[in-house]
This record gives structure tokens, C-alpha cells and sequence, in this order.
């Protein structure tokens, strides 16, 4: 399956079709399915697909030429030997004649490992050969402080040479319930409050089993795919990850601020500042300013979470019971720790649901474009947004039967919320209601209400 990528698919399309040379930039942390999404392009196209490997630098252009070989269906690219990167490209260059050729070098990190001038070497190629050629040249790479650092940086020699490039980001929380056709949409929403919107985690996950055996067996046991994943990704990314663990367990436990952060550490607020800082700039960590500040460039009222719903379980379930795993007590961990904490998973991403819908969809609902949404800590109200045209929105997250769902309108906790709102935004929020229904292809059903009054 393919899935949740197709407005990517289209831009990658779109320049390979304009007729121009092209040199493309395509970068996200592991796992988030770069690798899927070019090989899907590469189909049916005039392409070399190339993954590096953390090699020599002869063993990678050898590995090269061979998909030169393969992907052209040159014999001749198979009897040269590339002294180096510059002499490689340029050959592919030539090769490829008047004809668009797709030329993708995946894992782009790797090779600079070994090559330390490779940036140097295809600026040079670019400068003189390939913006005059039909190549469509991609750099992909998991490592995304590298890739902006290395790459896309001022500093860097190929700064000025792309013509294009895209930060690969998680699958928005309704593409993630394709996943699972087979479960019911409770354990569709759970999933994704689990696992987040990265597509090899979901992709572990097995519909013909139960939810809560998939999360033993790739999650709760030494030997599943996602035991030590958040590390891999940590090592992958940084030099020394203990204090960076530590951070994000205090955010997952619910530490909001940077000085109860720095306290909860150990560490002074200026050390805890840049690991936030890092941290953010890698999206694992996010600042959010309440919606309803005045003056958010100022605000002081920042608060810190997890920015990824997998590090968010990872933290508060796995790494706490870490001997009861390794001692094969996965089971009980489920049903003492993880059991008990479901209902806060359901509801926490029922409200990444309802931001998603705000940010991507509202406008079609309300005639005016969401400028900016983020959440809002009531019983009830779970989210808030401005409009364009300077209305503002509340989102009500409901549950149960329309019964229910009626009380709920009705309640003094939640006019006291539309009244602070209402405070804080200076005029009356239109008022949405969101619950999680039971179509398949969507269950996030949403309607406009007036307080006192069936949806």
C-alpha cells in the first residue's frame, strides 16, 4: 500500500515534468517513508534509484555504477571505474542525452561520510554540467541536522543550487487509519494516538491481530521492531543523548515549563534551553503559546510537549518499566500501565484529530480561512482558532450518544469556557462540535452548533 503521499507524489511529478534541469532536495527523520515515496516516483520513469551505504567511498561509486547499469540498461556504464563523485554524475549526465532521467542518490549522508567533499564536488558537477543536462538529480537523507546543515544551509557549498526541496513530515492523523481497514475506528484512533503518523511504525502494526497484541509484541519485548527505536532515532541524530533522554521523559511525565524542566533534570535553565532548542528544531519537542495570547511573538505563557505521539508513549511506557520488559513481563506492563492510560491516548489524539481538521479542512465550514489553531485546556473545549477574518472558533470535543452530546451543550462548564474565550478573543467563538463516529473512511464527524440548541 501507498499511502497518504500523494500530494508529494504530485510536486516530485510536477518537476520531472517540467523540462528543466532539476536538483531536488528530499529530507525526514527515519522512517517516515522517504524511501517509499521516491521509489514509487522512480516507477515507470527513466530513473536510477541509488542507496548509499555506510562504505568506502569505491565501494558506494562501484555499487553506483551498477545502477547506472541496471536503471539505463547500459552496458557500458558497467565497465567504468568512477575515480570520484564529480566523474560519476557527470557521466550519468552524459548518458542520459536530451532524455529526462531521474537520478536519485538516497541515504546522501552516508556518502558524505566517507567523500568529505562530496557537497563541494556536486556543486561543481551542477555549476558546469548539471544545470545544463536533462537530470533530475534528488539528495535524500535521515539525518535532518545534516541534510540542513550540510546541504540546505548558507554555509554550505550547494546553497543556491536546489531547485526544490521538502521536509518529509509524519502522515496527518487521517491517512494513518488506512492502515488498519480491519479494526473497529476505536482501535484505528488508539493506534494512531500509539504510534503517530511515521509510516514503518504503522506498518508493523497487523489489523488481523488485536491491538493490544501487536503493542506487546513490537513494542513490550526486547526483541519488537519498536523497543529501541526512539534510541536509534536519538543516536541517529545526536552526539550524546542522555540529557536529551531525560528532557523528554520530564516532558512526557507533564513537565510543561523550562525551569520545572531544568529542576526536573538537573540541570540550570540555559542548559535546559538548548537542548529544547535542538530538540525542537528536530520536531520531537514543540513550544505551543496559548491561541488566546495577545501578543504570542512576546508571550512568556510557552508551554513544552512532545511533538511525536510515539516518543509520547515511548516516554511514559516503555522507558520507566524497562526491567520488566527485559524480564519478559510485557503483558503486565500492558495491563498495570498502558491499560489504565488508554482513555488519555483515545482523547489526546482525538484533539490531534480536531487540530488537523481546523488547520486543513474548517475553512470549507466556517468561509473563512484558520490562520492559526492550537489547544485550549478545558473539560470540553480542547481546541481554539482565529479566523482570517477575525472571527474565532472553538472546538468542542463530544462524546457518547447525541443524548449526551446534547447535556454536554448545555453545560455550565462549558458556557464558562466560551466565556473565557469569548474574554480572551474579544467577541463570541463560533462553535464546532467534533466526536468520533463510525464511518470507516472518515469518523471524525464535525458540526456547527449554538449553545442551548441540537446539533
Amino acid at each position: 500500500m501507498f499511502i497518504g503521499r500523494q500530494r508529494e507524489l504530485s510536486a516530485l511529478e510536477e518537476l520531472a515534468d517540467s523540462g528543466q534541469p532539476e536538483l531536488f532536495v528530499l529530507y525526514g527523520r527515519r522512517r517516515v517513508g522517504k524511501t517509499e515515496l521516491l521509489q514509487q516516483f522512480c516507477q515507470g520513469r527513466r530513473g536510477v534509484y541509488f542507496l548509499a551505504a555506510q562504505v568506502r567511498e569505491k565501494d558506494n561509486l562501484r555499487a553506483f555504477r551498477d545502477a547506472l547499469k541496471d536503471g539505463l540498461g547500459d552496458d557500458l556504464a558497467g565497465t567504468v571505474d568512477f575515480p570520484d563523485w564529480h566523474a560519476a554524475l557527470s557521466f550519468a549526465a552524459e548518458r542520459a542525452g536530451d532524455k529526462r532521467l531521474v537520478l536519485v542518490l538516497d541515504e546522501f549522508p552516508y556518502l558524505c561520510e566517507t567523500s568529505k567533499g562530496l557537497p563541494s564536488q556536486v556543486q561543481r558537477f551542477w555549476d558546469t554540467r548539471g544545470k545544463k543536462s536533462s537530470l533530475m538529480l534528488v539528495l535524500c537523507g535521515s539525518q535532518v541536522s545534516f541534510m540542513e546543515r550540510e546541504v540546505l544551509a548558507e554555509r554550505s557549498p550547494l546553497f543556491g543550487r536546489r531547485t526544490g526541496q521538502r521536509r518529509l513530515e509524519p502522515l496527518e492523523p487521517r491517512d494513518t487509519l488506512s492502515f488498519f481497514p480491519r479494526w473497529k475506528v476505536h482501535d484505528r484512533v488508539l493506534a494512531f494516538g500509539i504510534l503517530g503518523g511515521m509510516p514503518a511504525y504503522l506498518r508493523r502494526f497487523d489489523d488481523g491481530r488485536s491491538l493490544r497484541e501487536n503493542i506487546v509484541r513490537d513494542i513490550l519485548r526486547p526483541e519488537g521492531y519498536l523497543f529501541d527505536e526512539v534510541q536509534f532515532l536519538l543516536k541517529s541524530e545526536l552526539t550524546n543523548p542522555a540529557t536529551y533522554n531525560s528532557i523528554l521523559a520530564s516532558v512526557a511525565r507533564g513537565t510543561e515549563r523550562v525551569g520545572d524542566i531544568a529542576l526536573d533534570v538537573g540541570v540550570d535553565s540555559t542548559t535546559a534551553n538548548k537542548y529544547l532548542h535542538v530538540l525542537r528544531e528536530l520536531r520531537l519537542v514543540e513550544r505551543e503559546i496559548p491561541v488566546t495570547d495577545p501578543d504570542p511573538l512576546r508571550s512568556r505563557r510557552g508551554t513544552y510537549r512532545i511533538a511525536d505521539r510515539f516518543l509520547t508513549f515511548h516516554f511514559r511506557h516503555v522507558q520507566p518499566h524497562l526491567s520488566l520488559i527485559h524480564a519478559d513481563r510485557g503483558a503486565r506492563v500492558l495491563e498495570e500501565f498502558v491499560e489504565p492510560d488508554l482513555p488519555r491516548i483515545f482523547n489526546e489524539a482525538r484533539t490531534d484529530f480536531i487540530l488537523s481538521h481546523l488547520r486543513r479542512e474548517a475553512a470549507d465550514l466556517l468561509d473563512s480561512e484558520v490562520v492559526e489553531a492550537g489547544r485550549f485546556a478545558g473539560r470540553h473545549i480542547c481546541a481554539a482558532a482565529r479566523l482570517a477574518g477575525g472571527g474565532t472558533v472553538a472546538a468542542l470535543a463530544a462524546s457518547g450518544t447525541e443524548i449526551q452530546r446534547q447535556k454536554t451543550l448545555e453545560s455550565p462548564v462549558l458556557a464558562a469556557e466560551i466565556a473565557e474565550l469569548e474574554r480572551a478573543f474579544g467577541s463570541a467563538p463560533t462553535i464546532l462540535s467534533y466526536h468520533i463516529g463510525n464511518r470507516d473512511d472518515y469518523p471524525l464527524e464535525v458540526e456547527r452548533v449554538a449553545l442551548g440548541l441540537a446539533p
